[in-house]
């Protein structure tokens, strides 16, 4: 975790939910992360099937230089890395792992940012299905940041941990990727989503999707 918001949002997280998997969304107090409420999210599952902002702060709004508010999550990201996110996002709500995730955003001008992001289950109605808790936090913030809006991005590094168990939370450091800069050519035009491949990492059975390594399941 390279930014202050992110480590304090889930340090929050990690004490509120206590020996559980996730805490309540009723648990949480905003006035307890006035330093990262900026930055933090709640996510919703939608009618479609995709998760959207239910509340997002003013940070992240800058990003994309525009009310992310009942837009979708989903579709922020390029047609590429839709699968890794969709199963980053199931490791989370099933599995209850925490996801932190680098992408690279560009804008209409080309300009480029590097952005952190982590995803945080959250239970809701005794579900962790349907709410995610988040935060998005630029690692620098050039001139043009709340003007240019980001338009595509694209990840450059994703890691899974699991809080309750130190084993996996090591093997996922292990594994975590950085997506070498050619991966970072955007798909033409109506090109296919690439499939993903089956692999072992640790034993254990995993999804690759070009230099990304997604571990299956959770705790047990």
């Amino acid at each position: 975790m390279q930014k202050a918001s992110t480590k304090a949002l889930f340090d929050y997280w990690n004490a509120l939910r206590g020996s559980r998997s996730a805490p309540d969304r009723r648990d949480i107090d905003p006035t307890r992360i006035r330093s990262a409420l900026a930055n933090t999210f709640i996510l919703e599952l939608s009618d479609t099937n995709e998760f959207d902002f239910r509340l997002a702060g003013s940070h992240l709004c800058s990003v994309y230089a525009r009310e992310l508010k009942g837009r979708s999550f989903t579709r922020l990201w390029h047609d590429r890395d839709r699968d890794a996110i969709d199963t980053l996002v199931r490791a989370v709500t099933e599995d209850h792992a925490v996801a932190l995730v680098t992408f690279q955003g560009t804008t209409a001008v080309h300009t480029r940012l590097s952005v952190e992001t982590i995803l945080l289950p959250l239970r809701h109605n005794g579900s962790t299905q349907t709410r995610l808790l988040g935060a998005m936090t630029s690692i620098d913030e050039p001139y043009w940041f709340g003007v240019q809006p980001v338009m595509e991005q694209r990840i450059t590094g994703l890691r899974l941990i699991w809080p309750d168990d130190v084993s996996l939370a090591d093997m996922a450091s292990d594994v975590a990727t950085a997506v070498p800069a050619e991966d970072l050519v955007f798909a033409s035009a109506g090109a296919a989503v690439p499939t993903p491949m089956s692999a072992t990492v640790y034993g254990r059975t995993a999804r690759r999707y070009a230099h990304l390594a997604v571990i299956d399941g959770g705790r047990r």
